[in-house]
């Protein structure tokens, strides 16, 4: 059976599929990535991300949305309640829609540049 090259990481991240094969899905829930690939059978297990989707998120989308309730305010003076209501409703869902495929992205690279150490000798 001939392999497939993988798939480039950001592609496989957007698409939050499977590193090796780029066909398999990598999450099993919101953010929970699955034991193994259903397409390919990597083991996904090794592949910790750990905080650093989070922090990315933190920093890019704090930045954003702080710049952003600063044009609002100086712009627009609206009251202290409006700023209570919009910012959660624009934060939480930009921070979840984010997450996904940042981690889907460190896994990726985890896999590509690790994939020696991780599968023995299984690099791309």
């Amino acid at each position: 059976m001939s392999q497939r090259p993988a798939p480039p990481w950001w592609r496989a991240a957007l698409a939050c599929r499977c590193p090796r094969c780029g066909e398999g899905r990598l999450f099993a829930g919101l953010l929970t990535v699955r034991q193994r690939c259903a397409a390919c059978g990597l083991d996904l297990r090794v592949h910790d991300t750990g905080d650093g989707p989070a922090v990315l998120v933190i920093f890019v989308l704090a930045s954003v949305v702080v710049g952003l309730a600063f044009v609002v305010e100086f712009r627009f003076s609206p009251p202290l309640w409006v700023h209570a209501v919009l910012w959660p409703v624009v934060t939480i869902p930009a921070a979840v829609l984010m997450m996904r495929p940042l981690k889907a992205a460190l896994v990726a690279l985890q896999f590509r540049y690790r994939a020696s150490e991780m599968e023995g000798g299984d690099a791309p």
